[in-house]
């Protein structure tokens, strides 16, 4: 059994910062995907996230078993929904999209996915998943049905988050969405950080080093890039 979640708050408590690279099963060729494992070994990445809000493809076990016959990064499970489950990763964040109104992604996949779970040795991370405005209708918020906070209204973020930490989420993810054309607002991060124990995640809309380096300085925990990663992978090349 891994323990993942413990060397993730430990490494709060220690201010190191944490970096998840995040690989959409539908667009790996795995063909080339010695080349990408090389470029994320070369890396500062300390997590590898597997997931997306539509997946199609079926090679994510496969996917995951290559990876970790070259890496030795802990591969999580972060899931559009039940079907992007597999017994090959290290854990999964037990999502809930605490931003949105909509029951499916707040409870009904989850109750889909706890049988399946439960037959599985994957280390289970409950995460409260808030999704944020970023200037652009992004793929989570066209699968979800649901409406993104507004990113200028940092107290009822805050008050998510927040309810998200007393309903006993272990994690809080604060997601522009892939694509987005903005990040997370800073002051955002910022007051969250400052009102929450639990680690934050922040994702979304991080196209260079210096969005990166920003939001660990407001208060990020963890930060997850994709997309840009997805597009250059020399991102990390300085």
């Amino acid at each position: 059994m891994t323990n993942i979640y413990n060397e993730i708050t430990q490494s709060k408590v220690e201010n190191q910062k944490l970096l998840a690279i995040l690989l959409d099963p539908d667009k790996i060729v795995l063909e080339n995907l010695s080349i990408l494992i090389s470029k994320i070994n070369q890396s500062p990445a300390t997590h590898i996230f597997i997931g997306g809000s539509q997946v199609t493809t079926n090679i994510l076990d496969e996917l995951i078993v290559q990876i970790k016959q070259n890496c030795k990064l802990p591969i999580i499970l972060f899931p559009g929904n039940p079907s992007q489950i597999s017994d090959k990763a290290d854990a999964i964040l037990f999502l809930s999209l605490i931003s949105g109104r909509n029951p499916d992604f707040l409870i009904e996949h989850q109750v889909k996915a706890a049988p399946i779970l439960k037959k599985t040795q994957l280390e289970i991370i409950s995460t409260g998943y808030i999704l944020i405005e970023s200037g652009n209708e992004t793929a989570v918020e066209r699968v979800s049905k649901t409406k993104p906070l507004d990113r200028n209204n940092l107290d009822l973020a805050l008050a998510t988050a927040q309810a998200g930490e007393m309903l006993g989420n272990k994690l809080i993810y604060l997601e522009a969405g892939s694509g987005a054309k903005q990040a997370v607002p800073l002051e955002m991060i910022r007051k969250i950080s400052h009102n929450i124990e639990i680690p934050i995640l922040v994702g979304g809309g991080i196209v260079d080093l210096q969005g990166i380096e920003n939001a660990y300085n407001a208060g990020a925990d963890l930060v997850v890039v994709g997309t840009a990663f997805e597009n250059n992978n020399n991102f990390f090349k300085v």
